[in-house]
């Protein structure tokens, strides 16, 4: 029989708290992937800020900043119209949203540890 999501978790959380207790460090949460903080580069810092924050979070912020200038082709929503600012992050007018992601890793570099 297939363990269910909520005992999978249950049984996860207990053999966290058993390295914890053998360790005796805390777990420190997930900070790695898309969670870890990310710094951006002077050209996207104009839409997202210069603070380092969560990759997830720098890509919310540019898609309120797409639909907040109505950036969106509007017979293709797929499709992204730049305008100065997204312009020099995609390096050309127009770029999908699938193909997003891509041309902001170019302006992401990982947050240093204190």
């Amino acid at each position: 029989m297939a363990r269910t999501a909520e005992k999978r978790g249950k049984e996860e959380t207990a053999k966290a708290e058993k390295k914890v207790k053998a360790t005796g460090q805390p777990t420190g949460g997930a900070r790695g992937g898309i969670t870890a903080p990310v710094t951006p580069s002077a050209d996207l810092a104009e839409i997202v800020g210069k603070d380092a924050l969560p990759r997830s979070e720098v890509v919310s912020k540019v898609w309120a900043y797409i639909k907040e200038h109505k950036l969106q082709d509007e017979k293709d929503k797929r499709q992204i119209n730049g305008d100065a600012k997204l312009s020099k992050i995609f390096g050309k007018k127009s770029a999908s949203m699938f193909e997003m992601n891509k041309h902001l890793s170019g302006h992401l570099t990982a947050a240093k540890k204190d």
